[in-house]
């Protein structure tokens, strides 16, 4: 498959986010090159500060970095370190503005965070998060449920807009690929593509989460419906798949991690390309693994930002987001093997080292769905998998 420009690679990730039908990645080497070449109101209700914030691009810094200062910490939720780059980005971010970060639950799902904010509307402790980090369509399921706050970044006007809220409740901020993390010290024969885990051997096979609640694991269903028959329109053909697995004893129910796939517990991991990669660096050959985007059902997912309706801390909750879509924050998340919102303007700007681009793994021909897809599929998914798959996944 020849290879795409990599400018308007970002805008054509957003136009599938909401246009009518799905379109196809660029390829993260092409990208590379291209970059060379470019080288508070009742405890029940929504934070008054935050309800009001729609920022643009004048807004004051040094007025909000006071204000956040002022607030005392901020609470993130279900970011892991290795996720992205995070960890950099979170110690980064404390670093810059003496803010410490609250981190709840590293290892939750974009609905655990969903549900976190509506459990604790009423309460301003440590257990309320301030900001989410979800796939797409929890972002528009979280608008619909009045749990989020507006906001616009100063760098909004980079941000495509069939790749945002147009009222700021949420926006895009990076994509990975669909891949196999294999661990080559148990698994001697590497799969190279879907039909080769039927194969694979008795528990050897695991998600990255819970498909029930876990927009990574519903992308790895997904992605398996992709490359069996199915299509962005029709993601049974990956329940019907994950059934054969199970069925043949090569599903692990466990929740796949970096330690399980070192274990050797869950030796083949579906995740995102760069939570692949990163463990890859995690782990230092020790036991080696294999990153493999494999040669059918690539599958591209979008994840995006938003600030809780009801954050204890709405301008640290501001200062994250506007350090997030800085150059300084996609950076850090392209440290991470992620592609950035931002990309385009910034290899406009000349502002992306071609070292950096070069971490951006190839994953040509990946689809990315429209949002209509994806929340079709994820309904499908989470639903179907108790009683097509029949197995709980933990």
């Amino acid at each position: 498959m020849s290879r795409v420009a990599a400018i308007g690679a970002i805008a054509a990730l957003a136009l599938a986010a909401c246009s009518s039908g799905a379109t196809t990645a660029p390829s993260a080497a092409a990208s590379a090159e291209a970059s060379a070449a470019a080288s508070m109101a009742a405890s029940t209700a929504p934070s008054a500060a935050a309800a009001s914030a729609a920022a643009s691009s004048g807004t004051d810094m040094t007025a909000l970095i006071a204000a956040a200062k002022a607030e005392g910490g901020l609470t993130t939720i279900a970011l892991p370190r290795s996720w992205c780059g995070y960890g950099a980005l979170l110690d980064g971010f404390t670093a810059k503005y003496g803010i410490p970060i609250n981190n709840l639950n590293p290892d939750g799902s974009s609905q655990q965070e969903l549900d976190a904010i509506t459990a604790n509307k009423a309460n301003k402790g440590p257990a309320a998060p301030d900001v989410i980090d979800v796939g797409l369509s929890y972002g528009p399921k979280a608008v619909s449920e009045g749990l989020l706050a507006p906001y616009k970044v100063s760098t909004w006007a980079d941000i495509a807009d069939s790749a945002k809220d147009a009222s700021g409740n949420w926006y895009g901020d990076y994509y990975g690929v669909m891949s196999f993390e294999v661990n080559t010290a148990v698994i001697k024969t590497v799969p190279q593509d879907w039909s080769d885990l039927l194969t694979a051997g008795k528990n050897t096979v695991a998600l990255a989460g819970d498909p029930t609640g876990s927009n990574q694991a519903v992308s790895a269903v997904w992605a398996a419906a992709l490359a069996n028959g199915g299509s962005v329109d029709n993601a049974q053909p990956g329940l019907d798949f994950f059934k054969k697995l199970n069925d043949a004893g090569i599903f692990v129910p466990v929740i796949g991690k970096a330690a399980t796939v070192a274990s050797g517990e869950t030796p083949i991991v579906l995740r995102w390309t760069y939570n692949a990669l990163a463990d890859k660096d995690t782990l230092k050959g020790n036991p080696p693994i294999t990153v493999v985007v494999p040669k059918t059902g690539r599958l591209g997912g979008m994840y995006v930002q938003a600030i809780s309706a009801y954050a204890p801390h709405p301008n640290a909750a501001k200062l994250w987001m506007e350090y997030l879509y800085s150059d300084e924050g996609q950076l850090g998340w392209m440290n991470g093997y992620c592609s950035p919102i931002r990309y385009d303007a910034m290899v406009k700007a000349n502002a992306i080292p071609a070292d950096v681009a070069a971490k951006l793994p190839e994953a040509s021909g990946a689809v990315l769905p429209t949002l209509d897809q994806i929340t079709a599929a994820n309904t499908l998914i989470t639903k179907g998998w108790p009683t097509a798959v029949g197995i709980t996944v933990k």
